[in-house]
């Protein structure tokens, strides 16, 4: 883990990367970067899992063979997977791989995340993850405005 600390406020918007190829990760962090998130990259699963429970993040996107797995061994898209929605709800979950069709929602869906971005077509990934916070955000505005109606 990196000895980098970092200050985060209500108003930032933390995305959290799980990307191991380098081309991708500099692709994913130009695209997020200029969407404004604030962007926490990590090595392997541990430091993932770790960092992904400490901070309440709005975006994490991982990579397929993140930390050297295969899909089926990817601990943090396990992970993630099997929390609970009250743990994962504001996070919108992007997976990056060679098995994927972008913005193929069934895929998506079978992986339980948010959007699913072939990584031959990196020059969409702006677009991609711009439409699945859009997409999100407006599917969880109504339990949003309840939440702070009782509050």
């Amino acid at each position: 883990m990196s000895g980098e600390f970092d200050f985060i406020t209500t108003s930032d918007r933390p995305a959290l990367l799980g990307i191991s190829s380098t081309e991708v990760l500099e692709s994913i962090q130009s695209a997020v970067g200029q969407l404004g998130f604030k962007v926490h990259t990590t090595q392997n699963h541990g430091e993932f899992l770790h960092r992904y429970n400490q901070i309440g993040y709005n975006l994490a996107v991982i990579e397929e063979d993140f930390s050297g797995g295969t899909l089926e061994t990817n601990e943090s898209l396990l992970s993630l997977q099997q929390m609970t929605m009250s743990n994962r709800r504001q996070t919108v979950v992007v997976l990056i791989g060679q098995t994927f069709a972008t913005f193929n929602p069934i895929q998506a869906y079978q992986y339980g995340v948010h959007a699913v971005l072939h990584p031959n077509e990196m020059f969409l990934a702006q677009q991609l993850i711009e439409k699945a916070v859009a997409d999100n955000d407006l599917f969880m505005h109504t339990f949003r405005d309840a939440l702070r109606r009782l509050a």
